[in-house]
């Protein structure tokens, strides 16, 4: 009984041509014998049909037959694109003259001699099936190649598309306001660079620049805190895009102030009735929420004339009109004259006020906590300058930083503030230590702003030396904040500085990052320690996914790069947990506290231990609920 009959499945299906019966009787019985499905026909033409019908997968063919020899079936065969793949065997006796060469040149692939030994035979077909067998599986096995290739290209190229739309949000990101979608300063400079350079070439044509400061904004954002503070920028940007005309550009250069540029107004008259119907427009209320909010702008206008050569002397000259007209009182606007001796006066009261503050101590520093997001222990806290002016009270630093970066004063009131917040950390760590408690134990840092100035000053090595050796504070203490624009526009000087802040174990924080170049080639480049993701993407968590993205983004970017990520202006509960999520390191913002004095820090650093002995493990600030701030 045969295997086929048992039900097996055969081992090949084999086609046997040949004119002779007994030949075929005996191929027929030993193939079946051993397992294989054999069938048989006595010519050419009955092999053709049986061949393209039943797709056998090895044929034996003799080569004599009455109608075609086997060299014209086999050639036959290998002409159909439905047989010319099954291998076949000529059969050939002895006596015959067999030319081999034309049997392989005609399709063959071996051939067995009459009378037919029966083992040589069963060998030689066996062969044969193995390497079909063998030949489909690597086509299969090449088809399965090819499919993953193709996944793994289509998979590149996904991930391809989603590396530029991510490098298109970066660069977007570069040249926009992250709040407002608006185009921001960098943005701005470039385009009204361009602009300039048409003039030259063109003088017929001229622009106008209206810069737009919002007016009480600063009591908005006291009283309604920055949230309403932001939705009301927001709804202005809206509605200034709603009154300009094509032709007319708006940016945002930051903090309230927007800046437009009017390609097709060269007049005076025509940049003022511009700027009426700007404030016009803004004199209508905004309906935040519950809040119903009235403000409006003061407006400083530039018309264009071949003295300016600088995008930047444009924007300064639109700001000294803009301050003049703040100085007429809310809702003016001014266009820019030279002979403004009024607003020159003012900002030479201010710089003489500011120099005899630093002289007379009248700056302050504030301490805001910054916190560990997993453990809600205080880390450090970022030192921030204030001004309690004799007489105008409490002066905000919007005011007279730019005084006192235009001046120069910056550095040494940069200087002061570092020496003043040494100083403090100081103070606390020799509390701690008449206590009883070991020096190691300390680990609190103290962050402190860099300005650019200060950044490039030659003598910051040596100030600094000098601020740690009186303080006796351990250079491991203190961090210092710089922002972008001061690695990129001085990368020589950077590395210099980089590597002796190394040398002395203090740490870099990169300051408000997102809000200029945004790029993290040059994180690496410097070895940064911590980044601290600006408050304008922390105000869209968890609600705004597009910006989750991004942040989420920063943080493993920042992480792959061994850099601590610190979240700026965080003011809710939900955003808290977001950030935990999201994996980020540390906070501030007012959800924990707001920028403390000097006494009200000190006892927030000392009320949450017990004794001396608490220290040893670093305390943590009340756990936050969202029923209450973790700090009032």
């Amino acid at each position: 009984m045969t295997p086929s009959t048992l039900g097996d499945r055969p081992k090949g299906d084999i086609l046997i041509v040949d004119d002779t019966p007994n030949n075929l009787r005996v191929l027929h019985s030993a193939l079946t014998d051993q397992g294989y499905k054999v069938r048989s026909v006595t010519n050419g033409r009955m092999a053709l049909t049986v061949a393209e019908t039943a797709q056998p997968h090895l044929i034996l063919l003799d080569i004599r037959m009455p109608d075609w020899d086997g060299y014209e079936v086999c050639q036959r065969l290998k002409a159909n694109t439905k047989t010319q793949d099954i291998p076949v065997i000529f059969l050939s006796a002895l006596d015959e003259v067999f030319d081999k060469v034309k049997a392989f040149q005609v399709g063959g692939v071996d051939y067995v001699t009459k009378p037919f030994h029966m083992e040589e035979v069963l060998v030689r077909v066996k062969n044969q099936l193995q390497l079909q067998a063998a030949q489909a599986a690597i086509h299969q096995l090449n088809g399965e190649l090819e499919q993953r290739v193709r996944q793994r290209t289509a998979q590149l190229e996904q991930e391809i598309v989603e590396r530029q739309q991510a490098q298109q949000k970066l660069l977007h990101m570069a040249l926009h306001d992250p709040l407002t979608g608006l185009p921001n300063r960098v943005w701005f400079l470039k385009q009204l660079a361009q602009t300039l350079e048409q003039v030259r070439q063109y003088p017929s044509l001229q622009f106008t620049v209206l810069l737009l400061d919002c007016d009480r904004f600063r009591i908005i954002n006291d009283s309604l805190g920055h949230a309403k503070g932001d939705q009301l920028l927001v709804a202005m940007a809206r509605r200034l895009e709603s009154c300009l005309r094509p032709g007319h550009t708006l940016c945002r250069l930051g903090g309230d102030e927007f800046v437009i540029l009017l390609q097709d107004v060269s007049s005076e008259a025509g940049a003022i009735q511009v700027a009426q119907g700007i404030q016009q427009d803004l004199a209508l209320s905004f309906q935040l929420g519950q809040d119903e909010i009235f403000t409006n702008v003061s407006i400083g206008i530039v018309l264009a004339c071949d003295q300016y050569h600088e995008p930047e002397h444009v924007l300064r000259d639109a700001d000294a009109a803009m301050y003049q007209a703040k100085a007429r009182g809310k809702t003016h606007y001014q266009v820019f004259d030279r002979s403004m001796h009024d607003h020159a006066l003012s900002r030479l009261v201010l710089e003489m006020d500011l120099r005899r503050a630093i002289d007379r101590q009248e700056l302050m520093v504030y301490y805001q906590p910054i916190v560990d997001l997993q453990t809600l222990q205080i880390k450090g806290f970022e030192a921030l300058v204030r001004w309690q002016h004799p007489q105008r009270g409490m002066i905000s630093p919007l005011d007279f930083i730019p005084v006192a970066e235009e001046t120069g004063l910056i550095v040494t009131l940069g200087t002061q503030v570092l020496q003043l917040a040494c100083q403090q950390l100081q103070t606390w760590k020799e509390r701690w230590t008449t206590q009883g408690v070991k020096t190691e134990c300390f680990d609190l840092r103290i962050n402190v702003n860099l300005s650019v100035r200060q950044f490039t000053d030659r003598e910051l090595l040596h100030n600094l030396d000098q601020i740690l050796y009186t303080a006796r504070l351990d250079s491991h203490h203190v961090v210092l904040e710089i922002t972008e624009s001061a690695l990129i526009d001085h990368d020589a000087w950077a590395r210099t500085l980089f590597d002796a802040f190394k040398s002395r174990q203090i740490q870099v924080a990169i300051d408000d990052f997102g809000t200029g170049y945004s790029s993290l080639s040059y994180l690496q480049r410097f070895a940064t320690n911590i980044l601290k993701i600006d408050r304008s993407f922390i105000t869209k968590l968890p609600d705004d996914s597009d910006t989750g993205a991004i942040v989420k983004a920063i943080i493993t970017l920042a992480h792959h790069l061994g850099m601590t990520v610190v979240a700026e202006g965080i003011e809710t509960p939900e955003q808290v947990q977001h950030l935990r999520a999201l994996g980020c390191d540390r906070g501030q913002g007012y959800w924990f506290s707001r920028p403390l004095s000097s006494e009200a820090a000190t006892q927030l650093v000392f009320s949450n231990t017990t004794s001396p002995v608490g220290f040893s493990s670093p305390w943590t600030m009340a756990q936050a609920s969202s029923e209450q701030h973790l700090l009032s």
